[in-house]
């Protein structure tokens, strides 16, 4: 039994070492601090004007208050004010403020991951470059060889 235990745990020393488990958890790290750069962005920066431009509208105060059971809506000044009466609310303005953060934080990591692609197929360019400049095609069967090559390995002629 303390040889399973023993074994187990070695396995699990061995996976959580492995590049890709640091790297995931580093990634993870990295991307909650910036969705929460990107969410006080929106709801500090992107919606105040916003909600000025369009009549001085406060989007995290946007709501909808379900009737009671027997029918009666009460109006309350703040969303606050409705969730600490206990009344049952629709919350639209943050679902409102958590759309645009989600396009705001899809967009960056699409321009992120455009990015490390574009840099990518420079380093595979640059790559293929140096293949071609240490390379010749065989006069006889026209495979790509080494320069230095005398002989070619595909089909054994002099060259």
């Amino acid at each position: 039994m303390i040889d399973f235990f023993k074994k187990e745990l070695n396995e699990f020393k061995t996976f959580a070492i492995k590049g890709n488990v640091i790297d995931m958890a580093v990634g993870i790290i990295i991307g909650t601090a910036f969705g929460k750069i990107v969410d006080s962005m929106v709801k500090d920066i992107i919606m105040p004007p916003l909600g000025w431009l369009m009549g001085k509208v406060d989007f995290a105060n946007l709501y909808l208050t379900l009737p009671f059971a027997g029918g009666e809506v009460v109006r309350y000044p703040s969303l606050s004010a409705a969730q600490e009466a206990g009344a049952v609310t629709i919350n639209y303005g943050i679902f409102i403020n958590t759309l645009i953060s989600f396009i705001l934080v899809s967009f960056s990591v699409f321009l992120v991951i455009k990015a490390i692609n574009k840099l990518r197929s420079i380093t595979e360019k640059d790559k293929q470059d140096v293949i071609e400049e240490n390379t010749k095609l065989c006069p006889k069967c026209f495979s790509e060889i080494d320069k230095r090559a005398t002989k070619c390995p595909h089909c054994t002629s002099d060259i």
